[in-house]
């Protein structure tokens, strides 16, 4: 199938490669303009671009779809499908409804559950014992097209927004293929998402990073594992600061107000949480330092019961 695609980071670049891998001619790639990354805030391509560029595609960085032009080059391709993975914008309808098979979108959740940004982080964050991909077509509305199909998959106790994105980029990428063959055959189906259940998610920011004590040994669990590896989660010991990336879950109960040192040893540091439960932080990083297991953290920095 002639296809064109529209995306920007590796999440997108996982299932470009795919579609390639499955023979399918790519006519050209959209993505974001460069943009400043790294400390050094130098211009660089995105991943998707670096993969056009690296196979002979035509690219595409429209800075704005007002003007109509990226409309007027997408007629000219003349795509059987447009193609979108994580492209970061919303598309106007004109140009979805080009393409003789029209546009689809990859999302990194069971839609309608978790439209916007950040579905993979959301769902860590709020515990969902069940997370996935869907495959829409695109409307004017941001992730409100019919559903063509899902795909399900459990999310580990203490798997981290990083570990399910790279699970979830494979597993979008195979049913992205197979999607795009269904559709070519006449196969696909269609089906309109329930309004009722919709929930929108916003992007995350590093104010939510310092850990609420207060909070269940589960909840403060999986906002670790949620902020992992961006913005992570932060918490304050005796005056140091320190990013926390591993914690344990403990049967014992305390005393002690939400925040307070329980015990400090070579199992880590279990603090009271709310409800008189408590929590063992395992992994930590000292801001400057590497990160370490909280055991070779007390080394250099031996802390007292009832510190906060």
């Amino acid at each position: 199938m002639k296809i064109v695609f529209m995306g920007t980071p590796d999440f997108a670049r996982a299932s470009l490669q795919a579609l390639l891998d499955a023979g399918h001619e790519i006519a050209a790639v959209f993505t974001q303009p460069d943009r400043p990354r790294g400390r050094g805030m130098q211009m660089s391509a995105s991943p998707v671009k670096s993969l056009a560029v690296e196979t002979g595609i035509p690219v595409f960085q429209p800075e704005t779809f007002k003007d109509g032009e990226p409309t007027r080059i997408l007629r000219q391709l003349e795509p059987e499908l447009v193609v979108a993975v994580a492209y970061g914008r919303i598309l106007p309808v004109d140009f979805l409804s080009v393409p003789k098979y029209g546009s689809i979108n990859l999302h990194a959740s069971l839609l309608p559950r978790y439209r916007g940004a950040a579905p993979i982080q959301w769902a860590v964050l709020n515990g969902d014992e069940i997370t996935g991909v869907t495959v829409q077509y695109m409307a004017a509305g941001m992730d409100t097209g019919d559903i063509i199909s899902q795909c399900r998959t459990p999310v580990g106790e203490f798997e981290t927004s990083g570990q399910l994105f790279d699970r979830l980029m494979e597993l979008g990428a195979e049913l992205l293929t197979q999607t795009v063959e269904d559709i070519a055959c006449g196969r696909a189906g269609r089906t309109a998402q329930d309004e009722s259940q919709a929930t929108y998610t916003t992007m995350l920011s590093k104010t939510m990073s310092p850990i609420d004590w207060t909070r269940s040994p589960r909840e403060i669990v999986k906002h670790i594992c949620g902020l992992d590896p961006w913005p992570t989660a932060t918490t304050v010991i005796a005056g140091t600061e320190l990013k926390v990336f591993g914690a344990a879950y403990t049967d014992h109960r305390t005393a002690l107000a939400p925040g307070g040192i329980v015990s400090a040893g070579k199992a880590g540091i279990e603090i009271a949480c709310g409800g008189g439960e408590t929590l063992m932080l395992t992994e930590i990083q000292p801001a400057g330092k590497k990160r370490m297991s909280a055991a070779a953290f007390l080394l250099g920095h031996p802390l007292e019961p009832d510190v906060r």
